[in-house]
């Protein structure tokens, strides 16, 4: 066969395969592409015949499952697709001006800080580039990365799911917030055994959660969580008003809650660990010129804490 003959199969099938193995039903995946079932699986049908090979098992109770061969099929995919995508997308501007979509995952917690200086520094700079962003925690950007829902992310440096590409962009130590008009605000710095009568509202969003107890546990401390809130800006609410302490690595430069009751940050003494902020992208296929820019782009911003 001639390289320049075109193959039996298309993209949209190929397409297809890849959204039906993503959402892992055939009914999910004609929801998110605006297609009716019957178009998918007539798709996935005829590429099977078209490369001689079942490339997945479908069962109306329990979805769709990959053959090894559909998985083989799926991953090659991928790159095919994203190549197309980047070929079509790459056409619609002048040359060298990057032009096309990047979805960006961050953690929440680190939103306030990345998002800001990230997002209106690269758009000023390159204002044909659409940046779409998707909070979520380290737990839900599990298959976002590999799949391609995902290009780019911003997440603490504990375990994320799979094997993405990172580099580190600063780290900062945790340290404890009080209200502002507790004793120990004084002090600048506090041991976590001085805490352990105390009550702690804590950051429970993996790992944020993971990460604060771990902390107690090296110091020999358990501590007495009274609440538990899903995000940093409720804790400091929750310690703005007297209700507890917190312990976080964010460091807003706002010296009071959400609701204006004067908090403060305190040491933990001894000193622990700094906790790292990476950005991080799919180990494959290579990213995108765009993508690249944006990775180059928040590697050389002068974050806080950067040395």
């Amino acid at each position: 066969m001639d390289a320049l003959d075109a193959p039996a199969f298309t993209l949209r099938q190929l397409s297809y395969l890849v959204c039906a193995a993503d959402e892992g039903t055939i009914a999910a995946a004609a929801a998110r592409l605006h297609v009716s079932p019957s178009a998918i699986s007539e798709a996935i049908s005829e590429l099977e015949r078209e490369l001689g090979s079942q490339l997945a098992v479908r069962r109306r109770a329990r979805g769709l499952t990959l053959t090894s061969t559909g998985a083989d099929v799926v991953a090659r995919a991928r790159g095919l697709l994203a190549t197309s995508r980047e070929l079509e997308t790459s056409l619609r501007g002048a040359p060298g001006e990057l032009v096309g979509p990047i979805t960006i995952g961050c953690y929440p917690t680190l939103a306030p800080t990345i998002l800001p200086p990230l997002l209106a520094g690269f758009g000023r700079a390159h204002p044909r580039v659409e940046l779409d962003i998707v909070e979520a925690t380290h737990d839900r950007l599990e298959g976002r990365l590999e799949s391609g829902r995902i290009d780019v992310a911003f997440v603490y440096d504990t375990l994320v799911p799979g094997e993405p590409r990172r580099a580190k962009l600063f780290e900062l130590p945790a340290h404890v917030v009080v209200a502002g008009d507790d004793p120990l605000a004084a002090g600048g710095s506090v041991r976590l055994a001085e805490l352990a009568e105390r009550d702690l509202i804590l950051l429970d969003a993996p790992p944020s959660s993971e990460h604060t107890l771990s902390l107690f546990a090296a110091a020999g401390v358990t501590p007495r969580v009274r609440h538990r809130v899903q995000s940093s800006e409720a804790v400091r609410a929750l310690v703005g008003r007297g209700l507890g302490y917190g312990i976080l690595v964010q460091r807003p430069a706002n010296p009071a809650s959400y609701e204006g009751y004067p908090v403060a940050m305190l040491e933990i003494a001894p000193r622990v660990p700094p906790v790292g902020i990476d950005v991080i992208w799919p180990a494959s296929p290579e990213p995108t010129a765009r993508t690249r820019a944006l990775i180059d782009f928040a590697r050389s911003l002068p974050w806080p804490g950067r040395r």
